[in-house]
């Protein structure tokens, strides 16, 4: 098989063509990259049960707490009288007889390691100084009272607290031994009674002291151009009030409003009398915006949040806010506060909110994208309300790009629609920078679409928000990100290369998923209570984002995709690189030769090749991932079956 790469140059990759999707689903955030370890810290949760305009929630503070050493004695009671703030107002008290106290669940247990640091804090209140105990305690042992002994408790941290107002106490813990699946316990070393709320746990080695460490260093693996944030679903909501808002979500932890995850309430039907397993899936939005915005300075990313127009999950729900309705402006004016809280001076209202919360300097908000994945209905004005953002947006920002929405779907008539406004409006100044797709599809039609770019208008970008191949005959979660569907994104993605000129933006979806918490799988990276691995996908990612040139470079493969072989070729006009992508998803190896318009000394293979089904695990998180060699240059290399190879030319 002959492939020839001329001098000549194609079109131009945008610098941000590769980035990340984060979304609050599969304990993404709460019980993932946020490194909080407590469970429903500030006793707010809610039991979210229901179904299409008809969901409901029942208050349950006590979820994941119970007393110790068992549910009978002590008695734990929630009490709002004189909260520690007006915003979260439910907290616990206490009465204490000595050894008896409160535990946490903490998701699966804590696990914490010998000769880490946590840092430990709560809110209190008692009628008499007393002194309580830190710990760590036995998940087999827990709630057991007859069995109780030393090497089933281990005190972390002792700690006086003491006087009548709320006060916030902090202390430093350090395990002699490591644990697995504990409780997190508070101890009364007398007999006491008092209020708590806020109680938190996060290791101190919480990177920006926000972020777990080995799921934020996946991330600067993938080392992504930007990262689109919140949402995805949650951004509006399966009701209006469930949407996520950005005000409620800055500012101190204790006073940002609880609220519950519409993820809780996935897949509810008649049989399982509407209410989910996950029914407790909560956001203490202990990870927002500002935290957002820092993960993305810490990884050199581009934010693009997603705003509300004033539209619940259409999927989900009917709810709505005519644009006639007052209240309808609010949602323009919190998206143009967005900005402001970005990217404001000091001296403005959010700008000044943002310096007070350590960050005086702006965060370089270049785009913000108008609704999640809404289309046009009878019912639903999506084109209109974009147009109202947009007008509003652009009089007092005019260079801020905007990010449309296609709707769900490709090739249906909303789709079609959609693609017919955003071009109709092509020569109106700055209107959309791009128009986000969707796409979940099976591994056939990745493979069978990589020239889905080639014969787009050019005069709109494109921007494939969320796309991940879905093998539907794999039912475990773990195991739908195979190599069959991380191939086949590979392939994909050398037409979305090679149609760089068109497709401005791309990411996979969802990111992040805990194992034993997921709603929707496949998922790029997955973990538990101590580890995480990257999946196949990951890696194609990846490699995409690192072995990309500047602009791609013309080139022809004899024969090639009749073979099921997909390629593409850059090249980074700054160093010189030339990158050959070359997918092989069929079950034969292929010979290749080059034939290159121009001289290279130096070649670098990178190969990921398996069995069509092999995944990565805990276990065996390298089980399909990218090896490199450092060859002499020649003009014939084989590609093998199934299999994924870069070669970088110098």
């Amino acid at each position: 098989m002959e492939l020839y790469v001329s001098s000549k140059r194609g079109v131009d990759i945008q610098e941000d063509l590769i980035g990340i999707f984060f979304e609050d689903i599969n304990y993404g955030a709460d019980g993932g990259l946020y490194a909080e370890m407590i469970e429903n810290r500030s006793f707010e949760f809610m039991d979210s049960r229901g179904k299409k305009n008809d969901y409901y929630q029942i208050y349950d503070g006590l979820y994941g707490w119970k007393g110790y050493p068992n549910a009978i004695s002590p008695e734990l009671t929630i009490q709002e009288d004189n909260p520690q703030n007006n915003i979260n107002t439910h907290y616990l008290h206490v009465e204490l007889q000595q050894g008896e106290g409160i535990a946490n669940k903490a998701y699966d247990g804590l696990y914490l390691e010998e000769g880490k640091k946590y840092h430990v804090s709560f809110w209190a209140r008692c009628d008499r100084a007393t002194r309580l105990q830190v710990v760590a305690i036995d998940c087999a042992s827990a709630g057991d009272e007859a069995n109780q002994s030393s090497n089933q408790i281990q005190v972390l941290g002792r700690i006086a607290i003491d006087g009548e107002e709320w006060k916030q106490y902090k202390l430093e813990v350090t395990p002699l031994i490591t644990v697995e699946k504990a409780l997190f316990g508070i101890l009364a070393e007398d007999t006491c009674s008092f209020d708590i709320d806020t109680v938190s746990m996060m290791p101190e080695d919480a990177v920006c002291g926000l972020f777990r460490k080995d799921l934020a260093e996946k991330l600067e693996e993938l080392s992504p151009a930007f990262i689109r944030f919140p949402g995805g679903c949650v951004i509006e909501g399966n009701t209006l009030a469930n949407r996520y808002q950005w005000k409620h979500s800055i500012g101190p932890i204790e006073q940002r409003k609880a609220n519950w995850n519409r993820w809780a309430v996935h897949n509810n039907n008649e049989e399982n009398n509407y209410t989910s397993e996950f029914r407790y899936y909560n956001q203490t939005l202990g990870m927002g915006y500002y935290e957002y915005f820092v993960l993305c300075e810490y990884l050199k990313a581009k934010p693009l949040p997603v705003v509300n127009v004033g539209l619940a999950c259409q999927y989900q729900s009917d709810e709505l806010v005519g644009r006639d309705n007052p209240e309808y402006q609010q949602y323009i004016q919190d998206a143009l506060d967005l900005i402001e809280f970005a990217n404001g001076d000091v001296s403005t209202t959010w700008g000044k909110v943002r310096a007070d919360m350590g960050h005086p300097a702006p965060f370089g908000l270049e785009f913000i994208g108008i609704g999640n994945e809404q289309w046009q209905t009878e019912k639903v004005d999506f084109f209109e309300r974009y147009e109202d953002f947009e007008k509003a947006i652009h009089e007092k920002y005019p260079n801020m790009k905007l990010i449309g929405s296609a709707g769900p779907t490709v090739h249906t008539p909303t789709y079609e629609a959609a693609w017919k406004f955003y071009h109709e409006r092509k020569n109106k100044d700055n209107f959309t920078y791009a128009v986000d797709e969707h796409y979940y599809m099976e591994p056939e039609w990745f493979l069978a679409n990589t020239h889905f770019y080639d014969n787009y208008p050019r005069d709109v970008k494109v921007f494939s928000g969320e796309y991940a191949a879905h093998d539907r005959e794999v039912q475990k979660a773990e195991l739908r990100n195979n190599w069959k569907c991380a191939l086949s994104e590979a392939a994909f993605l050398t037409g979305v290369e090679r149609n760089a000129d068109v497709v401005y933006l791309a990411s996979y979806a969802p990111l992040f998923a805990r194992i034993g918490y997921v709603q929707w799988s496949p998922d790029l990276i997955w973990f538990d209570d101590k580890s995480c691995y990257g999946t196949p996908n990951f890696y194609v990612q990846m490699l995409y984002r690192k072995y990309t040139g500047t602009c791609t470079v013309e080139s022809r493969l004899e024969d090639g995709e009749e073979n099921k072989i997909y390629h593409c070729v850059s090249k980074n006009e700054q160093t010189g690189k030339l990158y050959i992508k070359l997918v092989n998803a069929s079950d034969t190896e292929q010979e290749i030769k080059l034939h290159l318009d121009e001289k290279f000394s130096r070649m670098k293979v990178i190969t990921m090749r398996a069995e069509l089904l092999a995944t990565n695990s805990i276990d065996k998180p390298m089980n399909v991932a990218p090896v490199k060699e450092e060859l002499q240059f020649s003009e014939t290399f084989t590609v093998q079956s199934q299999s994924f190879v870069i070669i970088e030319l110098e």
